[in-house]
């Protein structure tokens, strides 16, 4: 069974929850914020930025104890910070469960030093919850990829909740678009869409339309 079914069977049980549970009224909502981390986070941004329903991104720092921390100390891995991106989404035109396939199948799950040629705790992966329903959709769609056994190892992406979010500096939001060349060139060096070819198959980077 491919993961798209697995992922697919675990969010129509938590659909069905919800709607038992008198839930459905949260999903009207205008828009929905979803924070995930996947390693370097031009990357993560550039990728959801071509998910339908996505309307905005914003690269940043999570998950740590330091206050407005900058790129330089995030790295050096004195902070607890995770390189983050923080996703504002229609929820009538994309699901969390739909952002949450798309993320599983971007990254290396099973990497637990970080992401690709990025390593060290910065660059690793983690799920950023900001409500019940987001930490049980990421606990359910993560428990249904490993006991599927598609990956060779087990997945060790922390649900975590989330915590103050701090913006990057501005030459890091959309650094693809600033800097076409050489951001091709550091994705293409890192081997990042060679290793999700690797680990996925055919399904690496499923959910992602290039405009």
């Amino acid at each position: 069974m491919g993961t798209s079914s697995i992922i697919n069977r675990a969010a129509g049980a938590l659909l069905s929850a919800a709607l038992l549970g008198g839930a459905a009224g949260a999903a009207s909502a205008a828009t929905a914020v979803a924070t995930f981390a996947g390693g370097c986070f031009w990357c993560v941004e550039s990728d959801f930025d071509k998910v339908p329903g996505v309307l905005e991104t914003v690269s940043g720092y999570t998950g740590g104890t330091v206050e407005n921390p900058t790129y330089e100390a995030v790295t050096e891995g004195n902070t607890g910070h995770y390189e983050a991106v923080r996703i504002t989404y229609d929820p009538a035109k994309v699901s969390y469960e739909e952002l949450l396939d798309v993320f599983w199948h971007s990254v290396d799950p099973t990497d637990a030093g970080g992401q690709f040629c990025d390593r060290g705790d910065s660059y690793r992966t983690a799920v950023f919850f900001h409500d019940p329903e987001q930490k049980r959709a990421a606990t359910a769609t993560k428990k249904a990829i490993d006991d599927s056994g598609v990956l060779k190892g087990s997945i060790v992406t922390p649900i975590l909740m989330a915590k103050s979010f701090y913006p990057a500096e501005d030459y890091h939001q959309e650094y693809y678009v600033k800097d076409p060349l050489r951001y091709r060139f550091y994705r293409f060096g890192c081997g990042r869409d060679n290793r999700l070819r690797s680990l996925w198959g055919k399904e690496a980077l499923r959910g992602i339309k290039e405009k």
